[in-house]
């Protein structure tokens, strides 16, 4: 078991089997020693798990949990990629997008659920730079969307 796999076993997270793409664009591209993963919807089960609007009908830690199961998402994509996490040599940086009314600015609080679990689960390679915007609105009218981008071995 790899330590990345190991650190999500710690945390009860099974990665689920990576999404299909719902329009015409492909999950991932590989080239060279970077992996650009698009954007991942907070699923579980196959199913949306956290629609509406931060500042509106959501709270802060409703986006913290939206975030996290996109975070989730990314990493079942990158092993799709791989074949297996220890190939990631580093997480490079993550977009978080927040569906969010046009007075809420605590965008970072939210994608914040992403980025501590993606610390957790692969330590030191998870350290990442971030952006964290709002949008009017995201697909099927997701709470958040984040795309990342990962160094692997070449």
């Amino acid at each position: 078991m790899s330590t990345i796999e190991a650190r999500l076993n710690d945390l009860g997270v099974a990665l689920p089997e990576a999404a299909a793409p719902a329009a015409n664009y492909v999950p991932f591209v590989k080239t060279g020693n970077q992996l650009f993963i698009s954007g991942q919807l907070p699923m579980a089960d196959g199913k949306i798990q956290v629609t509406g609007k931060l500042g509106d009908t959501l709270s802060i830690e409703d986006g913290k949990t939206a975030a996290r199961l996109c975070a989730i998402n990314l990493l079942a994509q990158a092993k799709a990629a791989t074949g297996d996490l220890e190939k990631v040599v580093r997480l490079v940086k993550i977009v978080g997008f927040v569906n969010s009314t046009a007075d809420f600015g605590d965008q970072p609080q939210v994608i914040n659920g992403a980025s501590d679990f993606l610390v957790e689960a692969m330590g030191d390679k998870g350290r990442h730079a971030r952006s964290a915007v709002s949008a009017a609105s995201l697909p099927f009218g997701v709470a958040v969307e984040i795309e990342a981008i990962f160094e692997i071995e070449a």
